[in-house]
């Protein structure tokens, strides 16, 4: 929110939130995960090619016509909600341009995304960097940042957010704002100067420029900008805050679709933990991403949700149930009645490349469940005669299996987003794409 508000406005928010997280953190320590796949429950997962009418999908047709539609509405109204389209009154404002940005390797944009007519109206920043010395437009990664632009890098001359934010004291975020001290403090996760010598540029927002991650009822971020008259909540088949910060990638889309910098058929979206779920569905929802990355995203995201390994629908429900619609919280303890899994989300990007990432010490989020998806999902890679992941079994550590239009790997470590993982994003394109013709190239290549 601005900091224009008043101080006993932000006083009382503050004072929610704290009990609200307070909340979290006692239902947190009454769950007790699963970590042992002997207790794994025997499922059956839903198929993918075999149609609502009970018809098997036996071609590209069909699945692109048919299945994948049906497949696409059924997320959108039990899972994540659906989102409204672009608005008509979508417009974008340069706010700053270092032509010389770190060192005189990058050409550094901020733009103010306005989702409405109103210049002091709801908006995102996006941060952009472009690699100073290309010779036309470039293939880009987006993603959204957990602690405002200026976190990913220690470039003093990056706008400190005035957003809300968690407060964390390593973080450098304080009563709910950013500081001085918040600078740079995400950079081990955003390799800026890599991505760019390898000619990609980069772009980011803040994801609580789009809806806060709190729950108040969907009265704060975008949600309130687009009830219809007298609609105090989103109804139960519409967007919780993975379909809102989606939402937001896809306002980026907009934008970098007008940068001239920026080759928009060749944007790789990526996300990490439960922004990892949402890159997920940006790319389900976004056919205009051309790569779509998952980074520890665990249940919600790349995992299986049948397995109940790690997180679970269970607790999820009654400790961040907001980020999903209404509708999802009916599946709680229930996951074998749900008409999907992860498996046919990640199917959803088909014929379109995606890799999913996972961590040996990231129980949490189980990498088995995250490589089984992609395993499940590469049948429908087949019918345009592509091959999915390129591993019948769950690859060695730090071993990837990135052979297939499905990539995927298990590093050693914990939740988080490394240099390893990078590097394999990186090399991921650059096969996709052919490095070196990248400028000039179209379209991915077949495996």
């Amino acid at each position: 929110m601005p900091a224009r508000f008043c101080t006993k406005w932000q006083f009382c928010l503050g004072l929610f939130c704290s009990l609200a997280l307070l909340s979290i953190s006692a239902e947190a320590a009454k769950f007790a995960p699963n970590y042992d796949e002997a207790k794994v429950p025997e499922y059956t997962l839903p198929d993918p090619l075999i149609d609502s009418h009970g018809k098997p999908v036996t071609d590209a047709k069909t699945w692109t016509d048919v299945r994948r539609p049906e497949i696409l509405a059924l997320f959108e109204k039990e899972i994540y909600g659906k989102a409204p389209g672009r608005p008509e009154a979508l417009w974008f404002e340069t706010a700053l341009v270092d032509p010389d940005a770190l060192d005189g390797r990058a050409v550094r944009k901020e733009v103010v995304v306005h989702f409405t007519k109103e210049a002091n109206g709801p908006s995102m920043r996006l941060m952009l960097y472009l690699p100073k010395n290309a010779k036309g437009p470039v293939p880009a990664f987006l993603a959204l940042n957990f602690f405002g632009n200026h976190s990913i890098h220690p470039d003093p001359k990056i706008t400190l957010s005035d957003r809300w934010m968690r407060s964390n004291k390593k973080k450098g975020i304080k009563n709910h704002r950013a500081t001085e001290a918040s600078r740079g403090t995400s950079q081990s996760r955003w390799p800026v100067e890599k991505i760019l010598d390898r000619g990609y540029a980069l772009a980011t927002v803040y994801y609580g420029d789009i809806d806060p991650d709190f729950n108040d009822g969907f009265q704060n971020g975008i949600h309130p900008h687009f009830y219809r008259e007298g609609q105090t909540r989103p109804d139960p088949n519409q967007w919780g805050s993975i379909s809102a910060w989606a939402w937001g990638l896809s306002r980026a889309m907009d934008y970098l679709e007008t940068e001239t910098g920026v080759d928009a058929r060749r944007v790789a979206v990526m996300g990490h933990s439960r922004l990892g779920k949402t890159s997920l569905w940006a790319g389900a929802t976004d056919e205009r991403f051309a790569l779509v990355i998952s980074n520890d995203s665990g249940c919600g995201g790349a995992a299986l949700s049948r397995r109940k390994f790690g997180e679970t629908y269970g607790f999820m429900k009654d400790v961040i149930g907001y980020w999903f619609c209404e509708n999802w919280k009916k599946y709680a303890d229930r996951e074998d009645e749900m008409p999907v899994d992860q498996h046919m989300l990640i199917a959803l990007m088909a014929p379109r490349p995606v890799y999913v990432a996972s961590a040996v010490e990231d129980r949490w989020a189980d990498p088995k469940g995250e490589f089984l998806s992609t395993l499940h999902a590469s049948g429908v890679y087949e019918l345009f005669g592509l091959k999915g992941v390129s591993a019948d079994t769950m690859p060695e550590v730090d071993q990837p299996a990135d052979q297939g239009t499905i990539g995927y790997h298990v590093r050693q470590g914990r939740h988080n987003v490394t240099d390893f993982d990078w590097d394999q994003y990186l090399n991921f394109f650059d096969k996709l794409y052919h490095t070196e013709g990248l400028r000039s190239n179209p379209g991915p290549k077949s495996f």
